[in-house]
């Protein structure tokens, strides 16, 4: 375009050609008057710097046992208070600069770099993720525990338990139950596991004992990284949906009633509650295959309403919400992260996963 401005500037003009074409006059200023790149030459070392050997020599002094706890800052006052001069104070940072010891020069402990955890499922039972949470008791500072167990592509709470205390056997309790009743077998250790379960890094989700059992039911261990609630959000936002139930108390008088309370909701949660991320189906419909069929009735119903008063719908035939297809945690750009393989095994339409 550029071009095709500067041919028709002999007929009528920059102005007019710039404004005809939508080219901005600078664009063609610059094409007019290339900027030419300055040779980068290399800077010469000034007559007063310090010779190679005497920078050795600063730099031994400054990582001296004497001086390799001190500022230089420190080692410059100290070395003029005995009557020695080495160079300037910015000298001295610079000849630490070069060597890359500015920061603190000892070994020092630094956290390890822990990896994003990037978990995908396109099916019920590929990947589970758990949580504890607090509940309220009847006094100060008394609390209850709720462990829940998520499927991570229906939502669906394939266990849970409230206790008085966070224990990694009670979890290992609840995981393997879950295990059972979801059919989740056993895998050899060179097979490819079926089951991954995520979880934060909190006790017992970290315990030897939980270790060994997920390595005996055959099933992969993911965590997040610490300080990371973004890592396991979906079992955060289950704890949100529980706690903002109509039903959920300001407290609970004891470990019973709180355990009445969880009879009552989960089976809601699993079986009632509609959920935006699943297309406004049930965490149930959709563990246990009954959402396409579910879709298709909804379809039917609105396709009825449609045949009825198709002027009410401006955007054209009405659909209802899409099914997931994945469910992904940290969600990949390039690459695929490790789903579960095991079909999902339906049960009958009465069965309530409770614990």
């Amino acid at each position: 375009m550029i071009q095709c401005a500067e041919d028709l500037v002999p007929v009528v003009g920059l102005s007019a050609a710039c404004r005809a074409l939508q080219v901005p006059r600078s664009a063609v200023y610059r094409r007019r008057h290339p900027q030419t790149v300055a040779t980068a030459w290399p800077r010469p070392t000034p007559a007063r710097a310090l010779s190679p050997g005497e920078k050795v020599q600063v730099r031994e002094v400054l990582n001296s046992p004497r001086f390799q706890d001190s500022a230089p800052r420190q080692v410059y006052a100290t070395l003029l208070d005995e009557g020695t001069y080495l160079c300037s104070i910015s000298s001295l940072y610079r000849i630490l600069h070069e060597n890359r010891e500015i920061r603190e020069r000892r070994n020092q402990l630094r956290h390890p770099a822990y990896a994003k955890p990037r978990l995908v499922a396109t099916a019920p039972n590929q990947v589970w993720t758990w949580d504890i949470t607090k509940l309220r008791g009847p006094v100060k500072w008394s609390v209850y525990y709720l462990y829940v167990l998520l499927d991570l592509y229906s939502r669906f709470a394939v266990g849970w338990l409230i206790a008085e205390r966070e224990s990694a056997q009670l979890a290992q309790s609840l995981i393997a139950e879950a295990c059972r009743r979801q059919g989740i077998a056993r895998q050899p250790a060179a097979a490819m596991q079926q089951l991954t379960v995520h979880s934060d890094r909190g006790g017992p989700m970290t315990a030897k004992s939980l270790a060994l059992l997920m390595a005996d039911l055959g099933v992969n261990v993911s965590h997040s990284r610490p300080r990371t609630s973004n890592d396991n959000p979906f079992s955060e936002a289950q704890f949100k949906t529980a706690k903002y139930h109509p039903s959920y108390p300001d407290f609970f008088d004891s470990v019973v009633d709180a355990r009445v309370w969880g009879r009552d909701f989960f089976p809601w949660y699993n079986f009632e509650h509609r959920h935006i991320g699943l297309g406004l189906m049930t965490p149930a419909a959709v563990h246990y295959g009954w959402a396409p069929q579910m879709r298709e009735q909804r379809q039917h119903v609105l396709g009825l309403a449609y045949q009825a008063h198709p002027e009410r719908f401006v955007r054209g035939h009405p659909t209802p919400p899409k099914l997931p297809v994945a469910v992904w945690i940290n969600p990949l750009t390039e690459g695929v992260a490790r789903p579960g393989l095991m079909p999902v095994l339906a049960p009958p339409l009465d069965v309530l996963e409770r614990h």
